[in-house]
């Protein structure tokens, strides 16, 4: 049974029914999933996203990155620093500057008078960057638990597949096995019987392709936790549970407050903090002294002082100023950008989930009912010797067909569902329990 994922994750993708007090639905198989040792407790999504979440590196190597813009921060929070200076004159030359007679000493303390805010301009900028973090973290968490959610969906299909590949075979077998009863009763010709064997041979081949899928799927799985072999064997799920989402004017709102556009809202509060640190160089920063000078002749003391003013430093600060300036109106053009991005994904995604949806309901409600009952029909009819026997593999096929038909719809959906919550980072369900018609189809079709 899916279970609808921890907000704390946000990134559910396809709950099928509650933990508390509802009864999960049958998958719409003939034959049960495989058979897993009983005290093996299955591993779910949420433990799943738990492990990765604590061991993968991608997250790590964002929150190593805090400690970096934090020292930064702390940095720009430091004016120019005082020097302090000593100068010696008329010392060790010739004629009256001869030794240390004429000597003149002079210790001074310099400093530069920052103007124009520069210093609160540096620690806005380094806020700015320290900030920028969250979203960009965000946003990996959420790539990182997709991948997750897609990589346990790939197990589940494998899963799926195994028990349709099962069904295959059981229908083959007993094909086989009355195929071989009107042989020996003369009823048949040999080719039938080789014909049924060829066609339960095929079966297993799906059955055997539908497993290594499975292997590799959970290997797939545990590497993104650093896990060479997988340490579970069964999930938690059924693809053909597909609940209703909410309506789309109300994903789109969300799709606002997507941590990707927030990625970009982050950009635009760093370079209007790079535009305003531009700004401030058009000011000049006065360059102090002040000191002591004593002359060992006249053993007199005096005070010296002096300052400096570099020019232009409104036409050199220019050019800056209208690349930042630039940069920031960039970053407008890239948001639109982006957010008309991320709508057309969105509703493309929706499209494909609805559609798919509705694919799966209506096989499930008008398709396979009708060819499992076909299928005995048939089967009855053949033994019967009314029909031959490449019509009831005809419909035995069709039906096998039409059950992965109704699986790879109900991948594809899931597959937008997992795509529609990464890119806005909310639960999107209307409820947590399955269609009607799903659930419908899948007693009918066991019948």
């Amino acid at each position: 049974m899916w279970m609808r994922l921890a907000a704390v994750a946000a990134i559910a993708f396809v709950p099928c029914a509650s933990a508390q007090g509802t009864a999960p639905v049958t998958p719409l198989s003939d034959s049960p999933p495989p058979a897993v040792s009983p005290s093996a407790a299955p591993l779910t999504l949420d433990e799943a996203i738990a492990r990765v979440a604590r061991q993968h590196p991608d997250l790590r190597v964002i929150d190593a990155q805090r400690p970096i813009l934090e020292a930064r921060r702390a940095a720009a929070g430091f004016g120019p620093p005082l020097s302090v200076g000593v100068e010696l004159e008329n010392a060790l030359g010739t004629g009256s500057s001869r030794g240390f007679d004429a000597a003149e000493l002079t210790v001074t303390l310099a400093g530069v008078l920052e103007r124009g805010g520069k210093l609160d301009a540096r620690r806005v900028l380094a806020q700015a960057n320290l900030d920028a973090l969250a979203p960009q973290r965000e946003t990996a968490r959420l790539d990182l638990l997709a991948a997750v959610a897609q990589r346990y969906l790939a197990i589940t299909e494998a899963r799926a597949r195994l028990a349709i590949a099962e069904t295959d075979i059981d229908q083959r077998r007993r094909a086989v096995a009355a195929a071989r009863l009107r042989l020996q009763a003369g009823a048949s010709p040999e080719s039938v019987l080789m014909t049924a064997q060829a066609m339960l041979a095929q079966a297993e081949v799906d059955r055997d392709r539908a497993m290594q899928a499975d292997r590799a799927a959970r290997l797939a799985l545990s590497a993104l936790w650093r896990e060479r072999e997988p340490g579970f064997d069964a999930v938690s799920g059924d693809p053909l549970q597909l609940p209703a989402l909410q309506p789309f004017d109300i994903l789109a709102d969300e799709l606002q407050r997507t941590p990707e556009l927030a990625v970009l809202a982050g950009e635009r509060r760093v370079r209007e903090a790079q535009l305003q640190l531009a700004r401030t160089q058009a000011r000049p920063d006065i360059s102090w002294q002040v000191g002591v000078r004593n002359s060992r002749d006249s053993r007199d003391t005096a005070l010296v002082g002096g300052f400096s003013l570099p020019l232009g430093s409104m036409r050199r600060a220019g050019p800056e100023i209208r690349a930042a300036e630039a940069e920031l109106a960039l970053n407008g053009v890239e948001r639109d950008a982006r957010a008309l991005q991320l709508y057309t994904i969105l509703a493309e995604a929706h499209g494909r989930y609805e559609t798919s949806r509705l694919e799966v309901t209506r096989m499930a409600s008008d398709v396979l009912p009708q060819l499992r009952r076909a299928e005995n029909a048939a089967e009855k009819a053949w033994r019967a010797g009314a029909i031959s026997y490449m019509e009831w593999a005809q419909l035995q096929a069709m039906r096998i067909e039409a059950r992965q038909r109704q699986l790879d719809a109900a991948i594809a959906a899931q597959t937008a569902l997992i795509e529609l919550q990464r890119l806005t980072g909310q639960g999107l369900l209307a409820h947590a329990s399955a269609t009607p018609a799903i659930a419908t189809a899948s007693t009918e079709d066991r019948r």
